[in-house]
């Protein structure tokens, strides 16, 4: 049984997601303001479908450079507004800049054909040969209308993972490439130095958050803990935990509910990142994940050897303590879900009340870890069993075991289906919004 070395910090008043989010539109706003302000001191253009498409165009790179930060997998932001709404967001503001920079292109094409003879098409083409960065632009606008169709949800469940992924990261070719374009022939890039001196600083600290977050942090904190795989133990025939020990782990800033993006250094894995989730507090020597075989990677798992190097990026994701609105809790959790509530469960304090929703008994996985925990903190466990229909975490039956569930934070983790049913059960019961906390494994970028 691990232990938390220091008491989680009680409910606040203040809510870390609702800061967060309001200051990246606040943030998202100031630079929209900024970036008019520079268009319109740099004066007009002759016709007005010019003027759209230089607007549309800067707003576009504005919004890429937003979207850098959206996948910068920053500390801050990501224990604040979580990995799986970061991710929401970085892909509708991928739609964002497919629309604007479609503006952008067909305005200038139209307006500069407007003072020609050529048609929209002939004037885009001739820029492309003629006007030095606007073929740059052209190659950038196809690689991101390219990314925007792959990631439509049609194309996107179609495609395996790794292929999606790869051509996702094509993006960041576009980036530069509409970066040099910018620079180029941008009359508002160029128009003072000021306005320079802005776009430059825009763009700095996007890429300088990527380069941060996503190589400098990982490569950093894996030289610090150098990771190791210390046992392997089966939970079940289809089920196994994997513990791992390494240096100063009282200073990795990973907290219960948290998960990692986990690389076993072996000859046939290294190359593969899996998702797991802490299935144990941290406690400052050891870490743990529980993972079922749900594909090679994961099935994998059970033949690590102990010794074997772990190169661990993280921990991300909300689904911690820090979200917490009230005293009291209830955790909700179905399958293998349960590896993030059983952490959970080890650092809350307060009345906590634990539903376990699995197909049977053995299917249990770490049930008599949570008995020994519920029992140890005076929490109620309650296994549900049976299958999926009829619905037993329905509304009456979640109010039967927890009548006093509008009153407490709800966390919940489980398999899709399940969790979208058992949130259709909170709005019944009239659970506010805010004490309500789940996560789903999604990765921007």
């Amino acid at each position: 049984m691990t232990t938390v070395q220091s008491p989680p910090a009680p409910p606040t008043a203040i809510r870390p997601r609702v800061v967060a989010r309001t200051g990246l539109y606040a943030v998202l706003a100031a630079n929209v303001a900024v970036v008019t302000f520079f268009f319109t001191q740099a004066g007009f253009a002759s016709n007005a479908l010019i003027v759209l498409g230089r607007l549309a165009g800067l707003y576009g790179a504005l919004l890429m450079a937003f979207q850098l930060l959206l996948v910068a997998r920053l500390p801050w932001l990501d224990r604040r507004i979580g990995m799986d709404r970061l991710t929401s967001w970085h892909r509708w503001t991928g739609f964002g800049i497919l629309f604007t920079l479609l503006a952008h292109a067909v305005f200038i094409s139209f307006g500069y054909a407007e003072s020609s003879d050529m048609d929209p098409v002939s004037q885009l083409v001739d820029l492309a040969e003629t006007v030095e960065g606007v073929l740059r632009a052209v190659v950038a606008l196809a690689i991101i209308i390219v990314v925007g169709a792959v990631s439509g949800r049609y194309a996107r469940r179609r495609l395996a993972y790794e292929t999606w992924h790869f051509i996702h990261l094509y993006t960041y070719v576009a980036v530069l490439l509409a970066f040099t374009h910018q620079v180029a022939v941008g009359t508002t890039f160029t128009s003072s130095s000021a306005a320079t001196t802005y776009w430059y600083g825009v763009w700095s600290v996007a890429l300088t958050s990527v380069f941060v977050g996503r190589l400098v942090l990982p490569l950093w904190r894996n030289q610090r803990h150098q990771l190791r795989v210390t046992a392997v133990v089966p939970e079940s025939d289809n089920v196994v935990s994997v513990y791992m020990a390494g240096r100063d782990l009282d200073r990795m800033p990973a907290r219960a509910g948290q998960f990692f993006l986990w690389r076993f250094m072996t000859r046939d894995r290294w190359w593969q990142a899996n998702p797991f989730s802490l299935s144990a507090a941290p406690d400052g020597r050891t870490l743990r994940l529980t993972a079922k075989a749900a594909g090679d990677g994961s099935a994998s798992l059970r033949h690590v050897k102990v010794g074997t190097r772990v190169f661990a990026e993280g921990p991300y994701g909300a689904f911690t303590a820090l979200h917490r609105t009230r005293p009291e809790s209830v955790l909700i959790a179905g399958g293998v879900g349960v590896t993030p509530i059983r952490a959970l469960l080890e650092e809350l304090d307060g009345h906590a009340v634990v539903i376990y929703r699995v197909a049977t008994d053995r299917d249990a996985v770490l049930y008599d870890e949570l008995r020994e925990l519920a029992h140890a903190k005076g929490c109620e466990l309650h296994l549900v069993t049976g299958p999926p229909v009829p619905d037993k975490l329905a509304p009456a039956e979640l109010a039967r075991l927890v009548p006093d569930i509008a009153d407490r934070d709800v966390f919940l983790c489980g398999p899709p289906p399940m969790m979208n049913a058992v949130l259709g059960s909170l709005r019944e019961l009239n659970v506010p919004k805010p004490q309500i906390h789940f996560e789903r494994f999604s990765l921007a970028g």
